[in-house]
């Protein structure tokens, strides 16, 4: 993408919101910090573009083009991290032919920051995924998948904190239950633990303990459910706190911008997702000074 159209595009989208309940404020250039966080979400080892010819998504996507726009804004803000909200396996010939050696060795090489681990990555086994574990040149998040009893054991982190311009960003993985929707076979000894309650205790120890400025979560729950008690992103924001940023998966729900939730405390909390295949890349902007955090979000085709 052009840097004019890029520009053009986010001043068009972009939606100003305040996070911990604070008001709408107007981001300026004069903002001590400027945290910069891009995402996507059920790659679905999309590799290439879509053909021209396509019914749905002619000429779009592809790792080449999504590369690109993402060098564009670490020039424009070094202070970036890139997260992945799992589903990365799954859906082309690539990963039946590689198993996904490519999707992890490109996902290395666009420098993702950090993912987290979906139904779908379970799809070659776990000792599959364990196999591909040497090509990931980033962290595997799950805070609610207990792997103590598996290959993956010790490889799978609950949280990490990264620090940019000063600001520590705390990041933990939340996965869907894998029963129902995975063979028992290639999940093996794998424990779900209840998503809502992990979160709580996570985001916690991230605030409270590291001290950090920004929480996120990488959830792999699905955005918002008919059943409301099943979990997904609106129901892990309404009834957690100290979660600020909701990156969502699963559901293969399209956001122009974020979703604002009101959390139990009544603070706000800002959910994205932003449909499958490698189509899309969400941005959200975190605007720090010494009275409060601000941000603005979009969507931007790739």
């Amino acid at each position: 993408m052009k840097r004019r159209d890029f520009i053009h595009n986010t001043l068009a989208g972009s939606a100003f919101v305040g996070l911990g309940g604070l008001g709408f404020t107007s981001c300026s250039n004069n903002s001590k910090k400027h945290i910069t966080i891009l995402h996507t979400n059920d790659v679905h080892s999309h590799i290439d573009p879509f053909p021209e010819d396509h019914g749905k998504n002619p000429n779009q996507g592809g790792v080449a083009r999504r590369a690109a726009l993402i060098e564009t804004v670490r020039r424009e803000n070094p202070n970036t991290l890139l997260f992945d909200a799992g589903d990365i396996f799954q859906g082309t010939p690539y990963f039946n032919f590689y198993g996904g050696e490519l999707e992890f060795k490109l996902m290395s090489m666009l420098r993702y920051d950090a993912a987290t681990i979906g139904n779908h990555d379970f799809d070659n086994g776990i000792d599959g995924l364990y196999a591909q574990l040497p090509n990931a040149k980033f962290d595997l998040l799950s805070a609610n998948y207990d792997f103590k009893n598996t290959v993956m054991d010790t490889h799978v982190k609950p949280y990490k904190v990264f620090v940019r311009d000063g600001v520590k960003i705390g990041v933990f993985g939340l996965g869907i239950a894998l029963s129902g929707l995975v063979d028992k076979r290639m999940y093996k000894e794998t424990v779900y633990l209840n998503p809502i309650e992990i979160a709580q205790d996570i985001s916690n120890t991230l605030k409270n303990e590291e001290n950090c400025e920004i929480v996120i979560c990488l959830s792999h729950l699905g955005f918002d459910y008919d059943h409301k008690q099943k979990p997904s992103d609106v129901l892990l924001a309404k009834n957690t706190e100290n979660i600020d940023l909701i990156i969502g998966g699963h559901t293969h729900t399209f956001m122009e911008k974020p979703e604002i939730i009101i959390n139990r405390k009544g603070k706000k909390v800002l959910i994205n997702q932003v449909g499958c295949y490698g189509i899309y890349v969400g941005r959200i902007d975190f605007y720090l000074d010494n009275q409060d955090i601000t941000s603005d979000g979009i969507t931007i085709s790739v």
